[in-house]
Formats: C-alpha cells, structure tokens, sequence
C-alpha cells in the first residue's frame, strides 16, 4: 500500500511540478539573475578586469588542477588520434589560457590586493603547477612527434613550440622558478632562429599546413619571452614583419587564413578567427600596422543584425559563410563565429576599440550560461567533454584578463547593447517563468482530473517514472546536464490518466 501512494499520480504529479520548478529556478532564472549581475559590475565599462574573471578564475582552480594531473596520469593523451583537433591542440591551449589569466590577475592583486584575500598565484599556485605538467607531458606531445619524428621540438611544428614558448614564459614569470627556462631559451632562440631562415617568414604548423596566425602569435610570444629570459629579439621582429605585408597579404590587405611557406601562394584569404586572434597581439610589435589592420578588419568583418553585432567570420564577399561550422571557429550562425566575437573581445580592448570591446563582452556574457555552481554552461558545452572540458571557460577567462588594466572610465567609449542579450533575458526570464506557470497549470489540471475520478496504471508509470528520474540525477551528477533534462523531460509527461469510465462500453 505504501508503494502505491508513494507512486501514486498525485505524488508524481506533485513530483514533476517540483522538478519543472527546481529546473527552471536552477537552469534559467538564477543564470538570468547573473548575468544581469555581471552585466551591471562598474569595471566591465571602466575596461578592468570585471569580478566575474576572479570569481571564474578561483572556480576553475582545483579543478582545472584535478583534471589535468588525471589526464596525465591516465596517459590517455598517448593514444589520441593524431588528427583529432580537439584532443590534442585543445588541452594545451586551455593549459595555456589559464597561465596567461593566472599572470595578468596576479599582476592586477598586486596593484590592488583587495581584490582577493589570497593572490592568484597562490591560491592556484597547484594549478599552475598542473598546467606546467601537462604542457611538457610526453603523452601530449605524441601528436607532432608522430608528425614530425623524433626531432618535433626543432623542426617546423610552430603551433606547438609557440604554445610551449607562451605558457612556460608564463609559469617562469609566475613562479620564478628557474625550473624550465633552459627549454624555454632552447625553443625561442631555435624557433626564432628558422623563422628568420625561411624562405618568407613563415614554417609549416604540420605537414602541408601552414597558418600564419600561429606564425604570427608565436613572434609575439618571443618578444613576451624576452622579458624572462632577459634577451632582446626586437630586430627579429622587425625582420619577422616581412611574413605579413605587401603580397603576403590577402586582396583585403588582411593576414591570409593558410599559405605555402615555400613560395609563399596563398590558399585562402583571411578570417575572423585569424584577426580576432592576431589583434590582440599586433600592438605590441607592430602598432602601426595594428591599426590599419583593424580598420580593414571592421570594414570586412564587422557586421550589425538585428539578433547580433560582432566579427563575420568569412568576409561578406565569400559565398555559403553564413551558416556552417568550422573546427576552429565553431558554428557559424549568420556569419558570426564564436571564436572570432570571444577573441574579438581582447581585441576590441587592445586597440582601444571600447565600445566593440564593450558590445561583444556583453553579448559573450550573456551566452555564457552561468550555473549557480559556477559552471558556464555555454563554454561548457561548446567544449570537448573527454578531452578538453574546461576549454571554453578558460578561454572566456582569458579574454576577461587579457589587455585589461587600471580603467578607462574617462576616455571608453561605450558601446552598443545587442538584441542578443534581449534575446537570452529573454530565454532566461521568458522559458525560466513559462516553465513555472506552465509546471503548475498542469499541475492543477491532473488534480481536477483526479478528484473526478480519473485513475492511472500506477505500477507501471510509476516505475517509469523514477526510472528516468534516476537516469536525470545521474547525468546531473556526471556533469551531462544535457542528457539528464533529455531524460527529465519525457518523466514530467506522466501520469497519462484515464477517465474513471474508460473502460466501459
């Protein structure tokens, strides 16, 4: 008898609005309270560094740290494929990423160490230490050694060697340590060194795949390292600027996507994500030619809709660009990208662009969908679970870092709010409130259906029921938020009822 009122429709009725409700409150009306909180914080238009980097930053701390000292001990990154972006490439850059946050918000705590009780470094001093590992893990170089032989780390192979550069200048200016400056030396210097040599400035990140937006960033990279390792390569990059003007240039005036780095022919003409990225660090080495470069970049690029404003992905002369999908660009919805709007935000900042700064910062806001338990659902899904699960946030936390300093309240010009962020207050307050209201109609209308009789097969829809409400709190608690609402879902359409009298003639 008790298992009957335990599975009783009434009590699955009661069930169901109680779950639809702690959904809705959980997945939609608190993430819309927060944003609008992040929305609202006085340093995102005064171009600082805004309180959701720090809340971000100390959230992915342990267990960024967790995840990368279990992937390296599992030594799964051996057996990935070797032409699997997001295996490989991704676990790097995020290591990457979250170094360069750690440095410029440690820098920040020490200018105002009231911004946080414990400094960044400390408090992810584990982290760091995590990422260090996970960048000079063999397993994870398996990939370019399986390209490039036993000799990867002084043969073409620039994305890797530029990312190595850039996160091991990082740790040594974090930690000081001293522990991995001989590497760090041996890779800038090497690299540096057949940059200069080749034919037109630029090396093949992998066989037959030559990008120079890797090209380009791991130049500026050297430069940074400069100030670890107390060198000077400033006439490198001078001499390196050959690689990006003139003829290397596309019929834009803009970095191509991909070129040959023996004759230097171009295979296609630049794109969001190679602007995006190469803005970012273009006014540290060559500033006159940063600002040509963006003016073209708005021109060509950038683009106002009415759901949206942000950085095209593929030029609006380039056919079939509006609506595909891109491994390194993501899904491209309109002719926008997500990696050129989240890296446009840097950008916009590093050029003095606030107000594009400020409209893109919003809008990637608004998308990120924050979880009360500090998960960005938006990143988090856009993100490869088995490999690289932490990758979107850390990359949303660098672009929230990178560039920004001691405010600009006087001089920013503000930007313009975009119907996107309607659209996901929308989502968040609109979806969030009909579910409630919608949740309890239902409700109400079983228990009128009940109280005149109507009856259901309390056995079998019960069972049912608790079944998929299992399987949703499993996905829950594996972080799979998607499939545990794909199994929510179905459980909030039962009981099916039947009229007391359905069964007579």
């Amino acid at each position: 008898m008790q298992k009957a009122r335990i599975f009783s429709p009434a009590a699955i009725g009661w069930g169901n609005a109680l779950i639809a409700s702690s959904l809705a409150i959980y997945f939609l009306l608190i993430p819309g309270i927060l944003v609008l909180r992040n929305l609202l914080d006085p340093a995102l238009m005064r171009g600082e560094i805004p309180r959701e980097a720090w809340r971000l930053h100390r959230y992915l701390a342990p267990r960024y740290a967790s995840w990368a000292r279990e992937r390296i001990n599992s030594g799964v990154a051996a057996d990935v494929y070797y032409l699997d972006v997001p295996g490989t490439e991704w676990p790097l850059f995020g290591s990457v990423f979250y170094l360069w946050s750690t440095e410029y918000l440690q820098r920040a705590w020490e200018q105002d160490p009231e911004r946080s009780p414990v400094s960044p470094a400390v408090y992810a001093g584990e982290t760091v230490e995590a990422c260090k590992e996970l960048l000079l893990d063999p397993a994870h170089h398996a990939w370019v050694q399986t390209h490039w032989g036993d000799d990867y780390m002084h043969r073409e192979n620039v994305f890797f060697r530029s990312l190595l550069i850039a996160g091991l200048t990082s740790y040594e200016a974090l930690t000081g340590s001293g522990e991995t400056m001989d590497l760090l030396e041996d890779q800038v210097s090497t690299l540096s060194r057949a940059l200069d040599e080749s034919p037109h400035g630029v090396l093949y990140d992998y066989p037959g795949e030559c990008y120079p937006i890797d090209v380009f960033a791991a130049i500026a990279w050297i430069r940074r390292a400069d100030a670890v390792l107390g060198t000077d390569h400033s006439d490198f990059v001078l001499r390196a600027l050959r690689a990006f003007s003139g003829s290397r240039l596309d019929r834009k005036g803009l970095i191509p996507w991909q070129v040959n780095p023996r004759t230097g022919e171009q295979y296609e003409a630049s794109r969001g994500i190679v602007n995006s990225h190469v803005l970012i660090f273009a006014p540290e080495i060559y500033s006159a030619e940063a600002a040509d470069w963006y003016e073209k970049f708005e021109t060509e690029f950038w683009q106002e809709k009415w759901f949206g404003s942000g950085f095209r992905e593929y030029d609006r002369d380039r056919p079939g660009g509006n609506w595909t999908y891109d491994v390194d660009a993501g899904p491209i919805i309109g002719g926008f990208s997500p990696s050129a709007n989240a890296f446009g935000i840097a950008a916009a900042y590093a050029n003095g662009r606030t107000d594009h700064g400020q409209t893109l910062t919003t809008q990637v806001l608004t998308a990120c969908w924050p979880l009360p338990d500090g998960r960005l659902l938006g990143p988090r899904i856009l993100s490869d679970s088995a490999n690289a699960p932490y990758l979107g946030e850390c990359a949303i936390l660098w672009q929230l870092t990178e560039g920004r300093g001691g405010g600009h309240a006087d001089t920013a010009v503000r930007g313009t709010v975009a119907g996107s962020v309607y659209i996901g207050f929308a989502f968040y307050f609109g979806v969030g409130g009909f579910i409630l209201i919608f949740s309890y109609r239902i409700l109400n209308r079983r228990r009128r259906k009940l109280r005149n009789g109507a009856r259901g097969i309390v056995p079998h829809q019960g069972v049912l029921w608790v079944v998929l409400l299992a399987l949703g709190v499993i996905f829950f608690s594996v972080s799979k938020p998607i499939m545990g609402i794909v199994c929510l879902v179905p459980a909030q359409f039962l009981p099916v009822l039947v009229r007391a009298n359905s069964h007579k003639r």
